[in-house]
């Protein structure tokens, strides 16, 4: 079992490298594509350090503060929000589980009266 996680760990190691390097590469092709070096063009993630020892952070443009960050955490712990899929997988779960459940029953009861049978 540990062999087998070892595996899958390192597998999706290899994969999510090969993902970022695929970012990376898509990236330079843009560039490449364009011809010329534009400072308006830029990464989707982007950090900066002041010198101040501070971090400026910008996904896609948009500046990111931790105050952002705060008070979205917030939000999504006031929304309680209701997942319709989320509720549908739980229903599903509990119909299949009743039905095994039901087989397994049955099965039993049938295998006990053939040996009581005999």
């Amino acid at each position: 079992m540990v062999k087998f996680m070892l595996k899958c760990f390192l597998l999706c190691s290899v994969l999510l490298f090969g993902v970022l390097l695929g970012m990376q590469q898509a990236n330079q092709g843009m560039i490449n594509m364009k011809g010329y070096q534009d400072p308006d063009f830029q990464g989707a993630f982007q950090v900066e350090s002041k010198q101040t020892g501070e971090f400026d952070a910008s996904i896609l443009g948009n500046e990111v503060t931790s105050q952002d960050l705060q008070k979205k955490q917030e939000q999504l712990e006031q929304m309680e929000a209701f997942n319709f899929f989320s509720q549908m997988g739980i229903q599903l779960s509990n119909i299949v589980s009743h039905a095994v459940n039901s087989l397994v029953e049955w099965m039993a009861q049938s295998i006990g009266h053939l040996i009581g049978e005999k």
